[in-house]
């Protein structure tokens, strides 16, 4: 494990999966501690240099206070600086929308690819959105993480039994450790649909991937949730491309997802 600081002195634990060849970071998503994305970068170790690190508030990670999506764009680009000073981004789910507003903000950035960024459309979906923020911001204000991560899975379209059956797992002490950095992940969709002029700022060429059908712990979700996201998220950037790979889970398979995503990094 190596660290490095960001900009308002908050340490930052990351890993290098490998050395040789372009650098690539991947950016966690929700209750992720950066585990889920270590197959993918295994897979890509080969052609690349990959790193992934802890986003602030999980791991070996610091947490300074007050919260700010710009202290964790600062973070991407301390965890950049200490890569080599330019990389390809990868980001899963929440941690695809902080990529994508790390390029927009000017992080030294040469492509990024995100799998299944989480915006949301539509009235129905938005009022949802603003309700779970408001409630997830007092279940975390009085401390009720397991409250914090029922709201954050009826969001995202688990039922009942699943929410049970997590809460019987034991993985759930690990979530509940998580649990405050949900803040921060909506942070990072603000008020949750697409932003259209940030997105307009990224220069870059974006690799937007989805599953062909919707992962069967959000089957409360509508069926094109994801692909709808990113089909709108792509219209909004200025060099986009668009892929439905064939995996029914939001932690895709790394030998379906890697090879796309190792041919848009690709010079």
């Amino acid at each position: 494990m190596a660290r490095t600081t960001s900009a308002d002195g908050t340490p930052l634990g990351f890993d290098r999966l490998s050395d040789g060849g372009p650098v690539v970071v991947l950016v966690s998503g929700g209750l992720d501690d950066g585990t889920e994305n270590l197959p993918l970068g295994e897979h890509l170790a080969g052609s690349f240099t990959v790193i992934t690190y802890r986003r602030r508030g999980r791991g070996d990670s610091g947490d300074t206070q007050p919260y700010a999506v710009q202290r964790e764009i600062e973070d991407l680009a301390a965890v950049v600086e200490a890569a080599g000073g330019k990389a390809h981004l990868f980001g899963a789910s929440s941690g695809g929308a902080l990529a994508l507003l790390a390029a927009a903000a000017g992080v030294p950035v040469d492509r990024v690819a995100v799998h299944e960024v989480p915006y949301l459309l539509g009235d129905e979906m938005l009022a949802a959105w603003r309700a779970y923020t408001r409630d997830l911001a007092g279940a975390l204000d009085a401390d009720d993480r397991d409250g914090a991560l029922r709201l954050f899975m009826r969001l995202a379209g688990s039922s009942h039994a699943d929410i049970a059956a997590a809460e019987a797992a034991p993985v759930w002490s690990d979530l509940r450790a998580l649990a405050p950095t949900l803040r921060y992940d909506a942070a990072c969709l603000g008020d949750g649909a697409p932003p259209g002029e940030r997105l307009a700022a990224v220069s870059q060429p974006v690799l937007l991937t989805t599953g062909a059908t919707l992962d069967p712990h959000s089957a409360g979700l509508p069926a094109d949730f994801f692909g709808a996201a990113s089909d709108a998220a792509a219209a909004a950037l200025p060099d986009a491309r668009r892929a439905t790979i064939e995996v029914a889970s939001h932690v895709p398979d790394p030998a379906v997802l890697g090879p796309l995503v190792a041919s848009h990094y690709a010079p």
